[in-house]
């Protein structure tokens, strides 16, 4: 799903990556989009394979799967002539980001939203929610992310530790930008200051103060972190 500027100087497409088990169309990626549009950005979301109306099994995918996603789609933008100045992720979505962003060398920006500082926080919850799964007595199950529904499988919690976050961020050679809310009620906020001791300068980490998660509280929320993602951008943005 695209949001174009209505008229005016386009600044540039920002590709958004979204959190774990949601699908492009979750309220709050939705408004920071149509913000960005706004604000002269050409916006884009997509759906994680599996999920949303992307084709394909969710319960066969991990993370590298939602990297290679993320690759992707980078890769169609730039066949198109769009191709994406900043990524943006939301929990797991900006983990795939991180991974990510070095092979996509027209990322000049990548933007992490309520990140996790590691994936064993994420695994050790799926272990508790499908028990059955942790054991290898079964292949897949059904968990309950965000409110709703979705079936994993095994190989997610297989995979997810074979990824190590903190040397991602490290080795990420493009201004990033934190963004974390003290009352975040999945991902708790010292995840941000890790990233944030990890990361190489250029970046910056602005609190998102009473936000929740997923940015469904308050819809200003979502007009606030479009607010910093495009001055942050503007900033980097090639003369």
């Amino acid at each position: 799903m695209r949001e174009t500027p209505d008229g005016g100087e386009i600044r540039g497409t920002v590709l958004f990556a979204h959190a774990f088990g949601s699908s492009k169309d979750l309220r709050g990626t939705v408004r920071m989009a149509r913000a960005l549009a706004e604000r002269g950005w050409v916006a884009v979301r997509f759906d994680f394979t599996g999920l949303g109306q992307s084709d394909g099994d969710f319960a066969d995918t991990d993370l590298a799967t939602n990297v290679a996603d993320v690759k992707a789609m980078a890769a169609w933008l730039a066949a198109a002539g769009q191709a994406p100045r900043v990524l943006v992720g939301h929990s797991l979505g900006a983990v795939a980001s991180f991974l990510a962003a070095p092979e996509l060398p027209e990322v000049g920006v990548v933007v992490a939203l309520a990140a996790p500082a590691s994936t064993e926080q994420l695994r050790e919850r799926l272990a508790q929610y499908a028990p059955e799964l942790a054991a290898g007595r079964a292949t897949s199950a059904e968990v309950e992310v965000a409110g709703k529904s979705v079936r994993i499988g095994r190989r997610l919690l297989e995979d997810l530790p074979r990824h190590d976050v903190a040397a991602a961020v490290a080795a990420l050679d493009r201004p990033l930008l934190i963004l974390h809310s003290p009352a975040d009620e999945i991902t708790p906020p010292d995840h941000a200051a890790m990233l944030f001791r990890a990361a190489r300068h250029p970046k910056s980490f602005v609190s998102l103060d009473r936000a929740d998660h997923l940015l469904l509280r308050d819809a200003r929320d979502a007009e606030f972190v479009a607010d910093l993602i495009a001055a942050f951008a503007e900033r980097y943005r090639p003369e």
